[in-house]
């Protein structure tokens, strides 16, 4: 059961148009509705009406579309080079205190769990000297342990990250024996955080670390910094988002189904 909502908590969705797989993504009719609206629906399903929801956008097209079904928008640059730098310029458009919560959801996730918003936004609430927070799932696939798409992260007593990699972290000394008997579960990195407003304006600001150029992880650079991040462990593993054209119709037949 999760504890009550942060009283200040904003939900940030960045939204960009371009996609190289997938053009126009956030526009993608999913049972008649745009992807990004999908995106602010689910989550305002599972939130406090006090929960604010905005949708980053970099297009006029999709602030139409947000406003076309009552989903609040801010217009954001189109040249920002990472979802971060999106969210730190929607912060100040939206004139967000930095004391305030914000989760940012991506855009391309319709069927993502609200619970998973709610309990990151809590680990900040729980860690007052964290400027983060991710959630996490229980990793039980050795191919995906070993797929470099798939982020793994590990933690420590605290439940704050110590890193996060595209290889399969921990790694079993002793080989496959030793890790079928061991007491540490790998993790599989869920992409879903909670920032301190203040944090996140400051983030765009810090020189990328060689492990996230490494990686190419964009978190790896606030712990290189010496930032925390708070990780919830997550029961379940969140459905997948939509990158490609087969993405999209998996989703749209999810839809389609009656009840959904």
């Amino acid at each position: 059961m999760i504890a009550a909502v942060p009283t200040r908590f904003t939900v940030l969705i960045p939204a960009r148009l371009a996609s190289t797989r997938l053009p126009n993504k956030p526009l993608a009719d999913i049972g008649g509705l745009p992807m990004v609206v999908r995106v602010a629906q689910r989550v305002r399903s599972g939130v406090s009406a006090s929960v604010r929801i905005v949708v980053a956008a970099d297009h006029a097209d999709i602030l139409s579309a947000c406003a076309s079904h009552g989903v609040e928008a801010v217009m954001t640059r189109v040249d920002h080079v990472s979802g971060s730098d999106r969210l730190a310029q929607a912060c100040d458009v939206l004139g967000l205190d930095d004391s305030e919560i914000v989760v940012n959801v991506q855009g391309d996730e319709p069927l993502i769990d609200p619970g998973i918003a709610l309990s990151v936004a809590r680990l900040l609430e729980q860690h007052p000297q964290t400027a983060m927070g991710t959630a996490a799932h229980a990793l039980h696939s050795e191919a995906d342990f070993h797929n470099p798409n798939i982020v793994k992260v590990v933690v420590d007593a605290s439940g704050h990250a110590m890193y996060f990699s595209r290889a399969p972290i921990p790694c079993w000394r002793d080989g496959a024996a030793a890790q079928q008997t061991a007491t540490v579960q790998p993790l599989r990195h869920i992409g879903i955080y909670a920032y301190r407003a203040v944090f996140l304006r400051r983030f765009p600001q810090l020189s990328p670390a060689p492990y996230e150029q490494a990686e190419a992880l964009e978190q790896l650079r606030a712990l290189w910094h010496g930032y925390r991040i708070a990780v919830h462990i997550s029961d379940t593993a969140p459905p997948g988002g939509v990158d490609t054209p087969q993405d999209l119709e998996r989703v749209r037949a999810q839809f389609a189904q009656p009840g959904s």
